[in-house]
């Protein structure tokens, strides 16, 4: 499948920090990601926030839907920042055509 021809080319990266990471939190807040198609990763981070997630959409307005009835739903959820990508340099471990 190739997101961008399937018009999907909107894609925002999102820190969440959770208010419970104790590990019955981690494993609710795991299930219910796998279960939002627009994820299209999610990483668990040693850092000042528990994940960063990859959101694939096809604009601004869908994404931000999807932040306030999804991700912002999802259990557990503190608070998301946002970081929207301009252009994909490198992808899938190959150099993305300028």
């Amino acid at each position: 499948m190739d997101p961008i021809r399937l018009g999907l080319d909107h894609v925002a990266f999102v820190e969440v920090r959770l208010s419970d990471t104790r590990e019955v939190a981690l494993t609710a807040f795991n299930a219910a990601v796998a279960m939002v198609p627009e994820i299209e990763q999610a990483h668990m981070i040693a850092s000042n926030f528990d994940y960063l997630l990859k959101i694939r959409t096809r604009s601004m307005a869908a994404y931000r839907s999807v932040l306030a009835e999804k991700i912002s739903t999802l259990p557990h959820v503190a608070s998301t920042s946002t970081y929207v990508a301009m252009q994909a340099v490198k992808e899938d471990g190959a150099l993305a055509q300028l």
